[in-house]
């Protein structure tokens, strides 16, 4: 039940991260970036399975 509350908070906050993170590089190239979609589910994804693995270890 813990490891839930977890992996759903984890998840609010980088899916929060990526969008700001994706936003600051096309505000630094001053453009869109033309796969915005894949570069954000690029960004999500790995911090999601860096993160929920460093969860997994340390809850048990």
């Amino acid at each position: 039940m813990t490891e839930t509350i977890w992996f759903t908070l984890t998840g609010a906050v980088l899916y929060l991260a990526a969008d700001r993170l994706l936003d600051a590089a096309e505000r630094r190239a001053g453009k869109r970036f033309q796969y915005r979609s894949v570069i954000f589910f690029v960004l999500l994804f790995s911090m999601a399975a860096i993160s929920f693995a460093l969860i997994r270890r340390y809850t048990g």
